[in-house]
């Protein structure tokens, strides 16, 4: 049998001289501290600063047919059923009480993606062109009486949308790259008027919030990895001193986010299979892994759906390659 003694001579040097500093401090000898090696077996091993985050797994996941890539905006209705797109596919589709899913319309020309409720009982949805650009369209929770509320022709990108309880509602730009960030943050009034920016100057703008009381805007930067927190003058105007940095992802990159009842702040990680969870003012807090991440499976998570009155939250994801799966998973938000 090969002993310890025999095995640290077999060690690296600087491992062998790193193990001895250990020792002699008392951590290898049992001493309070503890040393925790990185998790190097994960496809996406989660940072170091993260690990240590209350954590939820999610679970019964529900395989969406026909879609292999992007799943989408999801949202409740109130019955507790659950609207969400399928990027690729076009449609638009409902997941009821009994698990059975069906689709509602099939766009003809656009790629639905974020979407929102409007106070009348709309959903507005934010669709993609193949050419880069998109519009925001309303409808019926049925399908029915589609319009159009910001045009292709307006030059826009639209992702994420928000509604402030004034009707009027937020929607995020996501043109642009790291070199010429193009994209931003617009607002347009109750009653359709004209988009207002809010925010310029962002490499693909995608994920948007607004706090509960409507005075705090969340903005995620797809490109550079950021979240940013926005307080709020008015409705099109940042207060003064009102805007930081809350955070820098680590890896790839803010998707949609949502807020819950209490202001906390979820934002998925597309490309990370996880949502990663924040205070009201930006401090992390928890997080929720998708099964299969560390096999590289579900790593695109794009969106989730927070059920109002309710601990329940769906994550939407896909393996974001041909072949692959685009799934529903469920899990409990962070909510008391």
């Amino acid at each position: 049998m090969t002993s310890a003694r025999e095995l640290l001579t077999r060690l690296p040097h600087r491992l062998r001289s790193a193990l001895l500093v250990l020792s002699l401090l008392g951590i290898a000898a049992g001493a309070s501290a503890q040393v925790t090696a990185p998790a190097l077996g994960s496809a996406v091993p989660i940072p170091p600063a993260e690990r240590a985050l209350t954590t939820i797994v999610a679970d019964r996941p529900i395989r969406v047919p026909g879609a292999t890539l992007d799943l989408e905006g999801p949202v409740f209705l109130p019955n507790g059923d659950l609207l969400f797109s399928d990027v690729q596919g076009k449609r638009v589709m409902r997941l009821d009480g009994r698990d059975r899913l069906t689709t509602v319309v099939t766009l003809a020309s656009l790629m639905p993606g974020g979407m929102a409720f409007s106070p009348d009982g709309r959903v507005f949805i934010a669709a993609a062109s193949s050419t880069g650009g998109g519009a925001i369209i309303a409808m019926r929770t049925d399908g029915s009486e589609q319009q159009t509320i910001v045009p292709e022709a307006g030059g826009f990108a639209p992702n994420d949308i928000a509604f402030d309880t004034k009707g009027g509602f937020y929607f995020t730009d996501a043109r642009g790259t790291v070199g010429e960030p193009a994209g931003g943050v617009w607002y347009v009034a109750p009653g359709g008027t004209s988009p207002v920016p809010v925010v310029r100057n962002l490499a693909v703008a995608n994920v948007l919030a607004l706090s509960p009381d409507g005075k705090r805007l969340w903005v995620g930067e797809f490109a550079m990895g950021r979240l940013y927190r926005i307080d709020l003058k008015d409705a099109v105007t940042p207060a003064p001193f009102g805007a930081t940095t809350a955070y820098h992802f680590v890896g790839p990159a803010p998707d949609s986010m949502r807020v819950d009842g209490a202001g906390r702040v979820y934002v998925a990680l597309y490309g990370q299979g996880r949502v990663l969870v924040f205070s009201p003012d930006g401090l992390p807090l928890g997080q929720i892994l998708l099964p299969g991440r560390d096999d590289g499976r579900n790593l695109n998570t794009t969106s989730m759906a927070l059920r109002s009155g309710t601990r329940d939250l769906v994550v939407v994801a896909s393996d974001g390659k041909p072949g692959g799966y685009a799934t529903i998973f469920h899990a409990r938000s962070f909510e008391q």
